[in-house]
């Protein structure tokens, strides 16, 4: 008998709306796959979401969440507590692949390159000390490039001046590292392909991950045998180092020279045409076949 899984999906992150479209798409692919199938948009009342999910009856958690509080360790840590079998990584990989410095501290202690940054607060960066021109801020534990700023030399509009900044005082400050945008999938312990993204916006942006005709996805990356492979190899590295489950999704810049890792995303999107989808049918795996590896994979830390 199919188990039954409920797909937590929605949320309250700045990030609800793609983990709409994902947690469709994927009840879609488990209902296809034969799976019995209950959404459950996932509400800040703690008490709420437990008494919803326990109704539900499932066997096992697909998170399609994305975002604070969904891929950031909290959400796992209460269905640790539950003993409820959840999808992707658990609560500590979580927590720290979402903090951009920890995670940064661990690919570096593993030798994987990555951009030279500090922590700043908001005068230090209004007063141009925390790095050289160009550079980049990065909020210090959203996802999917929200609150991410290029500053270059004809930067006027640097973080903090806009009234409505939501992401705090102290962010992260990043060089700048121009060239190509790669994408690697990770299912298990073996990397799903390379993507280059190429995009008309200054970078990955937000907009360009999810607008109609923001990005372009070029599958396999048209790189060097001996930089395809580099990539695929940084990627599960860095799953490994972080103590990642199930899927992730790594993403680096490469400059011609160096393939620096950018972050690794432990809830990547899962619309049929999302990054790791893309690469897993590249590879041979299907939508319906992907969730369900998903689904079989799932455990809790409890």
């Amino acid at each position: 008998m199919r188990k039954r899984v409920t797909v937590l999906l929605g949320g309250f992150s700045a990030e609800r709306e793609v983990s709409l479209n994902s947690g469709a798409a994927a009840s879609e692919a488990l209902t296809t796959a034969g799976f019995t199938v209950t959404t459950l948009d996932v509400p800040r009342d703690v008490g709420a979401f437990h008494t919803t999910l326990l109704a539900s009856k499932p066997d096992v958690v697909f998170n399609a969440l994305h975002g604070r509080f969904g891929e950031d360790g909290a959400i796992q840590g209460i269905l640790d507590i539950m003993g409820m079998p959840y999808t992707h990584s658990g609560r500590l990989a979580s927590a720290v692949a979402m903090d951009k410095p920890l995670a940064k501290s661990v690919f570096e202690r593993v030798g994987i390159p990555v951009a030279p940054h500090v922590i700043a607060d908001r005068a230090t960066v209004l007063a141009e000390e925390a790095l050289p021109r160009p550079y980049v801020v990065k909020p210090m534990n959203e996802g999917s490039s929200v609150g991410v700023t290029i500053v270059t030399e004809d930067t006027n509009d640097l973080p903090f001046t806009r009234a409505d900044w939501p992401y705090g005082d102290r962010v992260m400050v990043e060089r700048f590292v121009p060239g190509r945008e790669l994408t690697v999938a990770v299912m298990g312990d073996r990397p799903l392909g390379v993507t280059e993204i190429l995009t008309g916006h200054r970078f990955y942006d937000y907009d360009a991950k999810y607008a109609d005709g923001g990005s372009r996805h070029v599958l396999p990356a048209p790189v060097e045998p001996e930089i395809f492979a580099e990539a695929q190899r940084l990627a599960v590295l860095a799953h490994e180092a972080l103590g990642c489950r199930g899927i992730s999704r790594a993403d680096l810049r490469y400059d011609g020279e160096t393939l620096y890792m950018l972050e690794v995303n432990t809830q990547p999107g899962m619309t049929r045409t999302s990054l790791v989808p893309e690469q897993a049918a590249h590879a041979g795996v299907s939508f319906p076949d992907l969730v369900t590896w998903l689904v079989e994979e799932a455990r809790c830390d409890a």
